[in-house]
């Protein structure tokens, strides 16, 4: 039986229960902290300054915070309440069709003169939740009896909001000195066609995350181990790949995060020229869309950290969801947004069920 939801602040990820806070590090401006022993509870916003500075890292457009509680344990995820969720129809978009189709055009356009060969275009959709807390855990449950993904979590942060995630995507995981990352490009319906364009698209970010982790691992360790993979996740279809390196000695949490965030297959290729026309073309900042989401295990040496994709957050009564595609020359712009619709319909009807 689910035990009931814990008090906040509290987590639920990777299969670990985390109650009793210590404290809360900013990694921005003390990326050391997690390495300083403990179980910590990792959320950076895609714009947070872990990497090459860059438009969207600019100071105070991103946050990258870690909670480190004492009370950590294996635990099924604990039971919610009911969920409340905003109107359907109260979702509004940070681009709409017209301004979406507009930014994949304008990509295309850099992709004819050589500055990028993709980047990821995204949008924030937003709605008031209604009056009342809302209870995270229940949001969470209902993820997991229709949404199911291998990377979901919940942290509960009461009144200074939550996230809660359905992410299906690998950014970082750590076992020791053997780092992986699991890059997904490449979305169809399921059973639907993957084309060309999606495995040029997948492939190009497979270059770009071989050439992140060999900043940091041992020269002739960086491999790919599984190329092109195609999984099945509720309501589509996806091309992954995975990249597996050995770190170098005396690595910690600071440069390993400033070689390899934000996460590749939500930037684009060339990172810092995609990262540039990211901060051009979307209106408002992503947050914890895109960015990195899960646990660092320093005293045991383990990590596992996901993309922030498929992932709900709240905040001054408003809940978000982030969607977005990966643009390249073979992009067809109409075919883009509907890929955006598609990976956010599902999330949207279980938030927003009237």
């Amino acid at each position: 039986m689910p035990e009931p939801a814990p008090a906040a602040p509290a987590a639920w990820w990777g299969g670990q229960l985390a109650t009793g806070l210590v404290e809360v590090a900013d990694l921005a401006a003390d990326p050391g902290a997690l390495e300083r022993g403990g179980w910590w509870l990792v959320v950076a916003d895609f714009e947070a300054p872990l990497g090459d500075p860059s438009p969207v890292s600019a100071p105070g457009r991103g946050r990258a915070r870690a909670w480190r509680f004492a009370d950590v344990r294996p635990s099924p995820p604990p039971s919610g309440g009911s969920w409340r969720g905003p109107a359907r129809a109260s979702w509004t978009s940070s681009l709409d069709r017209a301004g979406y189709v507009a930014a994949v055009e304008a990509v295309r356009t850099l992709v004819r003169e050589g500055v990028v060969y993709q980047a990821n275009v995204c949008r924030v959709l937003q709605a008031p939740l209604p009056a009342g807390p809302p209870d995270p855990w229940a949001l969470a449950a209902l993820l997991r009896r229709a949404n199911a993904a291998p990377f979901a979590g919940v942290l509960d942060l009461g009144a200074e909001g939550f996230v809660v995630s359905a992410s299906p995507e690998l950014y970082l995981r750590r076992r020791g000195d053997r780092v992986e990352s699991g890059p997904i490009k490449g979305t169809a319906p399921p059973g639907g066609e993957l084309g060309a364009k999606d495995v040029a698209e997948n492939v190009m970010i497979t270059d770009l995350v071989r050439n992140d982790l060999q900043h940091v691992c041992v020269p002739g360790t960086v491999a790919v181990t599984s190329l092109l993979a195609r999984e099945r996740h509720p309501g589509l279809d996806h091309l992954v790949t995975t990249v597996a390196g050995r770190l170098r000695a005396g690595l910690g949490w600071a440069g390993l995060l400033a070689a390899t965030f934000p996460p590749g297959s939500v930037s684009g290729a060339p990172k810092s020229a995609a990262l540039h026309a990211v901060a051009a073309l979307e209106p408002v900042v992503r947050g914890p869309y895109c960015g990195a989401l899960g646990w660092v295990d320093s005293s045991a040496g383990t990590a596992e950290l996901a993309v922030g994709i498929r992932t709900f957050t709240a905040g001054d009564g408003v809940l978000r969801l982030g969607t977005g595609a990966g643009i390249t020359w073979g992009s067809d712009p109409q075919a883009e947004w509907e890929e955006t619709e598609l990976k956010a319909a599902r999330l949207l009807s279980l938030a927003s069920p009237t």
